[in-house]
């Protein structure tokens, strides 16, 4: 570490460096010392990369996990696939990435799960699910894009709680909850067929919930 780096600039280190402590201390006051510490720099320069303490250190640790997810969606054959298979796939890149890291990813869910914390949990809980699906190449504006994150939050969540506990190998007990889980998403997609069939000869609703979600669209 320099003297004359910006607090900015030692975010990603910071966070870098705090994770082996994580596991042990988990998201604390504590591993962000340990970790300044390990980089040579005082608490109080820790304290100026993330004012807001461990909980900021993990939403950037979040954030960097979904960007990492969003590559390697990219590098699926999606052209080739239905959409049950690349949200099935997407979920498992997110926890295959995680999978040496559980761990850390254990304890962060246990901080999120505070509640002065929950709002942040779920705001991130969402970000991955919309990421997923823009990533798989959804366009919905209607009503659909709200049910369709709301859906995949609650089955990436569910499938989240049970691999945290799987002890099966190569977590075949998480791979096959995912499966049953995932009949709740390819609902919607049905639902969503059976609704244009119905509606066809109707004025589009599209127009009206895409105001709503973007009311200064012309």
């Amino acid at each position: 570490m320099t003297n004359d780096e910006t607090p900015l600039e030692i975010r990603p280190k910071l966070l870098e460096a705090m994770l082996p402590h994580v596991a042990f201390d988990g998201w604390t006051k504590k591993t962000m010392s340990l970790a300044a510490d390990d980089l040579g720099i005082s608490p109080e320069i820790a304290e100026l990369a993330y004012p807001q303490g461990p909980i900021e250190v993990l939403q950037d640790h979040l954030k960097q996990a979904d960007e990492q997810l969003l590559v390697a969606i990219q590098a699926l054959p999606l052209n080739e696939m239905k959409i049950r298979d690349k949200i099935t796939q997407a979920i498992k890149l997110r926890l295959q990435g995680a999978h040496a890291d559980k761990d850390i990813v254990r304890k962060g869910v246990a901080l999120l799960a505070l509640p002065q914390y929950a709002p942040i949990g779920m705001k991130a809980l969402w970000d991955t699910s919309d990421l997923m699906w823009r990533a798989i190449g959804d366009t919905s504006t209607d009503h659909n894009w709200y049910t369709k994150r709301m859906t995949l939050s609650a089955v990436y969540s569910a499938v989240l709680t049970y691999w945290l506990n799987d002890e099966t190998e190569n977590n075949d007990g998480t791979w096959e909850f995912l499966d049953r889980r995932i009949e709740d998403v390819m609902k919607i997609e049905t639902t969503k067929f059976q609704i244009k069939e119905v509606t066809k000869n109707m004025p589009s609703l599209s127009k009206f919930f895409g105001r709503l979600r973007y009311p200064n669209a012309s």
